[in-house]
This record gives structure tokens, sequence and C-alpha cells, in this order.
């Protein structure tokens, strides 16, 4: 339940003109007055013979008494209370039982013999009332509604729970600006899934996702066929923007805009100019391993660098300083933009879904530091301008290392905020890490099932031969990790990485040690993708190595034999375990 109160006005009969008329596009239905001070205020919706000019002048009486001079200038007091989507449909007693507690909490009618101010409920919809009230109590004095929005959130949380309502995590004023009763009724007139303001939203969110320069940005709002005004000073300088969708007009036919700061708090001009403040604008992207193999610009490269920078920005988060947190929790929103808006069609529905969700976890009161947040805003980047991934091969397989990573990160996001008390954010996260998940196993189907199909074919004394490694290596998970599916891709990419030159056993060690598995769903399957990750192997299956019946690898198919890179254990072992 959401009470959002509204800064004061001027004219008690222009508001109820609006709550008891047909509203801005026709979405009000059946107005009618569902509680008052009294319990006996005229309803104009319901009653033929009241009026509004009645009902005004009613709640109007006490400020009318005043002498003039002693007026409020704005004096209309106006909250709307409204349902969650997913809450049953309320009766009228209900809300006239929410609307007499949200004005006794706010102070505008507190009860118990202490004198309160003039107030109505209008209710023209399922799912939300309108309370009026006049800023001037029956003896002439001005109510106590210091923080009434606070106070009406807190009423709203113990309403929630003794209905047995939806319970909305307590907020801090970070989120996003909901969208109108008015913009939800227009969008399913118009048949869409959201209301611009959404779509202009995720459109600006992708736009911004590893920019460097405010034309850069401007350039992919132009390119996402947004429509674009700039607020400039008489000096030349930028100051703000708003953005339209070229359908989106209003009942003159003109487009309807909307500043980045309404979009959200972060999206305002200033807000996007710190996310590139600490932007190194010419330092070189390291390009190694097979991120160089495949191109400094293609999908799966961008993958890997994402990988290698999510694992790294968990630490951070982790260990870290809070600013420092909050900048990278802030940069990995990006990176979830960005690997949406290029994702594979079988996984873009769940890693939008992701991006979306996690957009209110991606600000806290928390003053992010800008700079140390470089590799994941260069990993957004490489992601925009690697192009979208093809979903099969190294991009199929890239993809499921990077979103496993990912998965992980955004987890420790959410383990950080609930540690901060953020509970919106927390939660956000939560939702945000079970979309990434979804995306996960729908993006690592494929790459698993040839490296399952791999390991079922590995002659018996090399499966047996990595089984002792796992044992050795990893004692109390190993009988865990054997019982699993994903054994055998992990017995595959244990084989790979001996062959390219590492220690298996130490590998695992390492894979292990930074960080806990508590989390994972399949330990074999996080082990894989750290492997893959740590020891830089190839994902594409043409360029992994078969095993004869020796257990000794055999040239992959359409390759040449890769050479052990620098720092590498050269050889392996054999079947005795001696090293060769």
């Amino acid at each position: 339940m959401i009470p959002s109160v509204n800064s004061s006005g001027s004219r008690t009969i222009g508001l109820l003109a609006y709550l008891y008329g047909p509203g801005k596009h026709e979405e009000h239905t059946d107005p009618h007055l569902v509680a008052s001070f009294d319990g006996m205020s005229p309803d104009p919706g319901r009653d033929p013979n009241a009026t509004l000019k009645d009902l005004q002048q009613l709640l109007d009486q006490p400020m009318m008494a005043l002498a003039e001079h002693a007026r409020p200038a704005k004096h209309v007091w106006h909250t709307s209370v409204r349902a969650d989507p997913r809450d049953r449909i309320l009766s009228d007693e209900e809300w006239a039982d929410i609307a007499r507690r949200i004005v006794a909490a706010t102070g505008i009618d507190p009860g118990d013999g202490q004198p309160g101010c003039r107030w109505a409920a209008v209710r023209h919809a399922d799912d939300h009332i309108h309370i009026v009230a006049t800023l001037v109590r029956e003896d002439g004095r001005r109510p106590d509604d210091f923080r009434s929005g606070a106070r009406a959130q807190a009423e709203a949380r113990l309403i929630e729970k003794e209905l047995g309502l939806h319970q909305v995590a307590p907020g801090d004023g970070t989120a996003a600006q909901r969208p109108t009763s008015a913009e939800r009724h227009k969008a399913q007139r118009q048949g869409r899934e959201r209301t611009s303001r959404e779509e202009l939203r995720e459109t600006v969110r992708r736009a911004v996702a590893g920019v460097r320069s405010e034309e850069e940005f401007f350039d992919r709002l132009a390119g996402a066929g947004l429509l674009i005004r700039k607020r400039v000073a008489p000096s030349g300088d930028l100051l703000g923007y708003k953005v339209a969708l070229p359908d989106d007009r209003n009942r003159d036919g003109e487009p309807v805009f909307y500043p980045g700061a309404r979009l959200a708090p972060d999206l305002s001009l200033p807000r996007i100019r710190e996310r590139w403040s600490g932007d190194a604008q010419d330092a070189p992207v390291p390009r190694q391993g097979n991120a160089a193999r495949t191109g400094p610009s293609t999908p799966a490269a961008a993958r890997r660098r994402t990988a290698s920078a999510a694992w790294q920005a968990m630490l951070v988060i982790e260990r870290g300083d809070d600013a420092v947190a909050a900048a990278h929790i802030a940069a990995a929103g990006e990176i979830l933009d960005a690997l949406a808006k290029t994702s594979a069609a079988h996984t873009r529905r769940e890693l939008r879904e992701a991006a979306t969700a996690f957009e209110r976890a991606s600000r806290s009161h928390v003053r992010a530091v800008r700079g140390h947040d470089r590799a994941l805003r260069q990993a957004a980047r490489d992601l925009v301008h690697g192009g979208p991934a093809l979903g099969r091969g190294e991009d199929g397989a890239c993809t499921a290392m990077a979103t496993d990573m990912l998965f992980f990160l955004i987890t420790a996001a959410a383990h950080w905020h609930a540690k901060k008390g953020h509970a919106q954010q927390a939660a956000a996260a939560a939702r945000a890490a079970e979309h990434l998940r979804s995306a996960y196993q729908e993006a690592a189907a494929g790459p698993l099932g040839v490296l399952y199909q791999r390991g079922r074919r590995l002659n018996r004394p090399l499966l047996q031969r990595q089984t002792v490694v796992l044992r050795e290596a990893l004692p109390g998970l190993a009988e865990q990790i054997l019982a699993e599916p994903g054994w055998y891709a992990l017995a595959t990419t244990i084989a790979d990485a001996e062959a390219a030159g590492h220690d298996p056993a130490a590998l695992l060690s390492a894979v292990v040690e930074r960080r806990e598995l508590d989390s994972a769903e399949s330990v074999s399957d996080v082990l894989v993708w750290r492997m893959w990750r740590m020891a830089d192997l190839p994902a594409d299956a043409s360029e992994l190595p078969s095993y004869d019946t020796t257990g000794s690898p055999s040239r992959a198919r359409g390759t040449a034999a890769r050479p052990s890179a620098p720092g590498r254990r050269r050889g392996g072992k054999d079947a005795s375990g001696r090293t060769r």
C-alpha cells in the first residue's frame, strides 16, 4: 500500500472537480465519498442534491472563518493511498477505515478529542482513494503535519499486516517515480504493456550504460528513436534534458516529454555526468587470453571481461568501503542493462527482467565514489560495442559464464543492502538474482550439455583420475559434487585445464578458496565456470580437445594444438600420476 502525500494547493474546488470528474483519460469510475471528518459530508457522486460547491464550502469553513490576512495561501492537503496490484479489491468500509487511520497518523485529524482538520476521502477506482483536507483546524490553528509523508508510510505498513495485504518494504526516498493512474490507463487504451514513463526509463538506462560523454549519451538516445529536448543556459552550458516517445502525444497532438530526473533520480544530467567523471577517457583496455583471441569487440570477448569484472566487484562489495561498494552496485546495474540489450533471444526476457528489478537496488543514500567502478563500466561499454550475442558456441558459453558471475555479484549486493537496512533495495536485488538464475539456466543448458556429453565419453582411467584429483583437492565437497549431474561437465573441464598446462588440483582449490559456494544450486556448474575463467579455457566445443584411450588430449577439431601460456605448468600427468 502506497500513500503519496502531494504538495499543498490553493483551490479545494479544483481538486474536487478532478476527483469527481471523468479523469484526464476517462479513467475515473463511480466517484463517491467513502469517509469524511464528520461522517455526514455531502457526496456529489451519489447524492443528486449535493454539489461540489457544498462539499468545498464545508471543508473550507474553518479557513474562511479566519481573517483574510490570516488565511494560508496554500491550504489544500491531498494524498492518494494506493493498494498493491497483487492485493484483493478492498470494500468501501475498509477504505474508510484506512482513510481515518491515515489522517490520524499524519496529524490531519488526530482524534482522541484533539482538534483536527476537515477532510473527505473519495474513491473513483478499485485500487485507491484520495484524501482531501483543509490545513486549518477547527480551532483556527495549523495542524501538526510535519513529515506527514513518512508518517503515512509507517501507518501503511501496519495496515498491510492487519489486513493481510502485500507488505511493501519501507522506502528511503530514492525510488523512481511510479506511473500515475492516468498514465497506466493511457497505456491500456493504446495496448501498451508498459507506460511511456517506464519505457523511457528503461531506454535511457540502457543508453547510459558505459557511456563516456554527453555526445555519446545523446547519440544513443537519438539512435533509440527518442525525441530529445535540451535545456541550455544563456552561457551555452547544458543544464538538463527531456525525452519523449515519438508516438506518445497529449490531447493537442504534442509529444509528452519527461525530464531525466522524473524518470529516476540517477537519470538527471548531473547524476549521469558523475558516472563518467571517474573514467579514464584514454585508458587502454586490457586484452588477454581468450578475450584477445576472440577479438576486442566480439560478444564473447565482452562477456569474458564482464565475468572477470563481476568477480572482482563482488569481492569489493563484500569487503570494501561503503562508498566504493555503492559505486560498484550502481555500475552493476549498467552491466545488466547492457547485457539485456545485447542478449540472445532465449535469455533476453529474463535478463531484461533482472535489469528492471535491479534498477531499484542501484540507488541508496550511500553516496557512490566513482572511479573505482571503472572496470564494470568498461565491461558495460564493451558489451554494447560488442553487439548482440548469438547464444551458441563461444557466445553462448561466455554468456552463461558471465550470467553465473553476475548472479553472485547481485546476490552480494542484496546482502550488502540488507546489512545496511535498505529493505526495498535488498528485495529488488533478490528479485534480480532470481531472474539471473533463470537466465543462467537457459544460457547454460547448451554449453553444459556439450561438456556433459564429452564427460560421458571420457575413458574410465581418465575419469577415475579426475575423481582422485577432486577428492584430494576438495575433500569436503567431493562426494556432493560426484553425486551431481554436472560432475561429468566438471570432469571434462578438469581434463581441459590439465591439457592447457594447469595443475588441476591447485586450480580447484583456488576457485573454491576465492569465495563460498553456499548460494550455488549446483556446485559443479559453478566450478566449471570459475575454472573456465581462471584457466582461460576456450568455450567453443570445436576448440576443445578430445582424449584418446590413454587419456592424452588429441588435437581439437579444426584447430591447431594450442601452446602452453607463459607461467603455466607444461605437461601433465599420465595415468600412473607421473609427470610427463
